[in-house]
This record gives structure tokens, sequence and C-alpha cells, in this order.
């Protein structure tokens, strides 16, 4: 076994003293009537073991969504599980209920073992990784024995084997290599164990080698990169346990701990609109066990916990997507070691302004956080025109995800798309005062909204042509929702001053460019990410809107400044 990194200089074991990991159970528990609910439970119905209800009941789709068959997991754990409270344990109904789900994918996917998720013929590696690790971990979880769904499971290996998908997406490959791995526990296949580690070693590659994020389409995104720490940290786990090697994989998710431990914010909520890919993702499993290595690991498991006990953490509930993180809380009460590290705070006792350069993010905190005024943690991403968030132990203090304005032709153009080619500068002004300027260009935003015109195109093409190239029609769609960014011929300069007890912002514009309406968005995003726009509590930070034809000009150019402090009117509670 490799040594822990700098992250770990062994655990300084301290009792929590009051954080309890049943609270990952109060988390998890109440989504399994929610998930039952999701699900045809009629054995004499075709679509027995569906988990779309979108499909199966209301019958608004004209195939079911391969993700949903994720939720499988969540049974499959409180059968096998007497957790406290669980009145799920044991029961045949439940079991019969996730074996049907398992079965239901048979007969759902293609016959090459692929499945949908947004389109007819999509074949969506994202869909078909997340089910197939869920799937397989439940068979093996139950205990199943059947060489239908063990032939099945191959399938899906084969196709990953063969295929691959568009873009750099570090969580799917993590996990497509966590999911060959159960294949290969079940079957004993050499060739899916092959794939488990050619995928492991890809996602790797993408992890950069001294800041520790794993790339997410066009950068960092702190909400998925603990999806890839999970994951591989699962896998880790399972090679350990028959009798593998982990050097390399230990080495990376240390990397990619200290990474994720910046973002951990002090009220103990994570992620958001900075991050390449906005989400708020947070899986705590991995961390969990990765703890008993990394002192930072156990940190920013306990400050999550201890956080969504006060409402803290993110809320992914709708039907398509909240069972992504329920399995997930109860896979960590299980891992949960009762000694734990010292409480972020005493590591936070010194400030420290970080630059990870490549990623374009800044992490800046003063030392004062838990203390009941002057404390902020900033973090913010240059790539994206200067979006940040800042905290303090009590909760959000702002929110600011760059200029977003309406042109007088109704044209919509927006500051926080990632754009590595932005121009970015960095002053020091004394000891305690850091200056960041970032000059780049305003981008059109798009609202790609579905119509019935547009619904019926895209079924023909994929009838037609992208039943026989998933990848073209993915990488068409990826061009239109997430990567193409239309850029305008109006620039924008932002100011950032990092100061000793707050945040200065300015922003500054050309005159002449024609707005009807300008605002700072305090959760506003222009690309489609499924797992974005969910609930956290500093959306409900106010917008800012500004009077366009009255802001001063100042060596030509309109400026807008704020200053961002706990009491400055920002956040949700004090404006």
């Amino acid at each position: 076994m490799a040594s822990a990194s700098s992250s770990s200089p062994g655990l300084r074991a301290s009792s929590t003293g009051g954080i309890s990991r049943n609270r990952y159970l109060d988390l998890a528990l109440p989504y399994v009537p929610r998930i039952l609910h999701l699900l045809d439970q009629n054995p004499y119905s075709p679509s027995y073991g569906s988990f779309d209800r979108s499909f199966w009941h209301y019958r608004t789709m004209d195939f079911p969504c391969g993700m949903s068959q994720e939720m499988v997991l969540l049974l499959a754990l409180v059968y096998k599980n007497e957790f406290e409270n669980n009145p799920f344990h044991g029961l045949a109904r439940i079991r019969e209920l996730s074996e049907a789900a398992i079965r239901f994918m048979l007969k759902s996917s293609h016959p090459d073992g692929t499945c949908d998720d947004y389109f007819p013929f999509e074949r969506a590696m994202g869909a078909l990784v997340f089910s197939l690790y869920a799937s397989t971990e439940s068979y093996l979880t139950l205990g199943m024995k059947d060489d239908e769904i063990a032939s099945f499971f191959l399938r899906r290996v084969r196709h990953l084997e063969r295929e691959n998908e568009t873009g750099r997406l570090g969580n799917h490959q993590a996990l497509a290599a966590l999911a060959a791995y159960n294949t290969y526990l079940i079957t004993g296949d050499e060739r899916a164990r092959e794939v488990a580690d050619q995928r492991q070693a890809l996602t790797l590659s993408w992890q950069h080698p001294e800041e520790g994020w794993i790339q997410e389409y066009e950068g960092a995104d702190p909400g998925y990169h603990t999806c890839s720490i999970d994951f591989l940290a699962k896998l880790r786990r399972k090679m350990l346990d028959h009798g593998e090697s982990d050097d390399a994989l230990l080495e990376g998710l240390l990397k990619a701990v200290d990474f994720s431990w910046n973002f951990i914010h002090p009220d103990g909520s994570y992620g958001g609109e900075y991050g390449s890919r906005n989400t708020f993702h947070f899986y705590p499993h991995g961390f969990e066990l990765l703890a008993p290595l990394s002192e930072k690991a156990g940190q920013i498991a306990d400050a999550f916990l201890e956080g969504s006990g006060k409402g803290k953490r993110y809320h992914n509930d709708d039907d398509r997507m909240t069972a992504h993180y329920a399995y997930n809380f109860l896979q960590a009460w299980e891992d949960r070691i009762p000694q734990r590290p010292p409480p972020l705070s005493e590591s936070r006792r010194k400030g420290e302004t970080i630059w990870l350069r490549d990623s374009g993010l800044i992490v800046s905190r003063n030392g004062r956080e838990w203390e009941e005024k002057g404390g902020i943690h900033l973090v913010c991403n240059l790539h994206k025109g200067g979006v940040l968030k800042a905290f303090d132990a009590r909760g959000p203090i702002a929110s600011d995800t760059g200029l977003i304005g309406e042109l007088k032709d109704g044209t919509v153009i927006v500051s926080h798309l990632v754009q590595e080619d932005n121009l970015i500068t960095r002053e020091m002004e004394g000891e305690d005062e850091l200056r960041w300027v970032v000059d780049g260009v305003m981008c059109k935003r798009r609202s790609n909204q579905m119509s019935v015109l547009k619904n019926l195109l895209l079924r023909v093409w994929c009838f037609l042509i992208g039943r026989f190239n998933a990848n073209l029609t993915r990488s068409l769609v990826q061009k239109i929702a997430i990567t193409g960014k239309p850029k305008t011929r109006y620039r924008f300069q932002r100011e950032i001053e990092i100061l000793p007890d707050r945040i200065r912002v300015t922003d500054r514009l050309d005159p002449d460019i024609p707005f009807k309406r300008l605002s700072i968005g305090s959760d506003a995003t222009s690309i489609y990410v499924a797992n974005s726009l969910t609930y956290q509590e500093s959306r409900l930070c106010p917008w800012q809107h500004a009077d366009w034809k009255n802001l001063p000009v100042e060596n030509g150019k309109k400026t807008w400044t704020r200053e961002y402090f706990r009491g400055s009117g920002h956040s949700p509670y004090d404006s």
C-alpha cells in the first residue's frame, strides 16, 4: 500500500463529540418511500421494475430513462442491512422489487446492452455506467446468482471495451472502471478486469498533476470531483480486498482530496457555480473510505455531516436524480470510523490565499470564518469571468455569478462562461491585499427550450441517422447546449480585490453596449448540466440589478462596484 501524501499527516484522532454517523441514516432512509413511489411494482405490467414514472405511469415519455434504474441500489442496501429505524430490512417484497428492477434493465436496453437517457438511440455512457454500477453492486449485495443477468452485465462491459463517449467527463470514466470491476467480480471475466484498468488509467491521466482536479468538460468542477473520488475510492477498496496493489490510485486520490478540501465551506456546504459544470454535488462515501489515511478527507466528511444538520447541504431531489446520493449516504454510514480528525476550524485558523492557476480558481480564507463578523471564505473562478461565492460559518455571505444583461434587441449576454483565453493579471497591494483583474468577452446566452417541432426533428434524426452514430448526435447536442458559446464584440473587465475583512468587486463595461437591463446573478448559469440548478442555501442570495443609464463613467468605462462582507446585504438573511 502506498504511503499517504502531505494531506495525511496521520489521524490525530479525536472524538467529534456529537456528530453521530446515524445522521447519514436520517438523510437516506426518508428517500426509500420516494423511490418505491417511482417504481412500477406490478408483476403483470410490461414495465415491471421500471423507476421511470414518466414512462410507465404518466406515459409522457416514449422510452424509459436508463439512468433511473440506478435507484435499485438504495432498495438492495435497505433490504440487506439492519440500519437503525429501517423498516425495510429483510422484507421479501423489497428483495423481489430489487431483482425486478435489475431484470427490467435487460428488457429496456438495446441488444448491445446500452441504454438511453434523454433521447432514443442515445446509448448514453453516463446512464449505462451509473445503472451498471448500481445493478452490479445490488447483485453482489443480494447474493444473486443468475447467468442471464451476468451475461447482460458483460454485454455492457463489452460496449465499454469498444466505445467511449465524446467530451472529457472524469466522473463517468471513474464509474466505468468501478462498474467493470464489479462485473469482473461477478463473472471472473479478465476482459472486464482489463476495461476497469483502462478506464482507471484514463481517469488518472485526466487529473492535473499538481492541482489534483480531474477534468469535467472545460475544467475543474469541485462537485463532480467528489463523484470521481467516491468511485475511485470504492474501486480501491475492492482492489485491496482482492489483494491488488493500489499505489498509483491512492496517490491520485490523496491529491484529489487535497483539491476538494478547499471547497468545503466553513458552514459545511460545498461547491457551486464556480465549478466548470456549476454543481453542488457532494458524495461523502469516498471521503469516509479515505478518512483513515487522510486527515483532510475526514474533515471534509465531518464538515458536511455537521452542516447537513443545519440545512446547508444541497438537494437534488427531482424524479430523475434523487437516488444519486441517497444510497451513498448509506454506504458512508457503513464505512465511517469512530475516531475523527480535529475539526476544520482548527486547520484554518491562519489566513491563506491560493491561486490554482490552471483551474482558474482562487481560494482565500482570512482565518476568521468562525467569528461572528469579519470572517470570509472566498472561492472565485477567473476562467469563468470572476464568478465568486463567499461564506463564513453561519452560511453564505454573497453569491456573484457574473454579469448577465439583455440588449435592446432581446439578446441576453453573459460573462460567466468558461473562457481560457480571458486575460488575467494579479497585483499585490500591501501585505493583506490582493487584486486580480479579468478581461474577457461577453457571450450570448443560448436558451434552447424544446418545442413540438424540435422534438419531432430530433426523433426523426435519431431514428434515421442517430441510431447508427450515437456519438455524432451527442457531440452536436454538446456543442449546442454545453460547450458552444457564441462571442459578442462587447468586452468586460472584472476587478476582484481581497481585503482583510471583505471582497470588493468592480465591473467595467463599454458605455456603448445597448443594454436594456443589467444584473449580477446569484445563481445564473448558461450551459446545460443535468445536476446543476439544484437547491442549496446560497441560491437564496439576492440578485443585484444596475441602473445602466446612471452608472458612473470612469476612465471611459461604465463602472459598477460592490463590497461583500457579513452584513453587506448580499446574504439571504441580511438583505
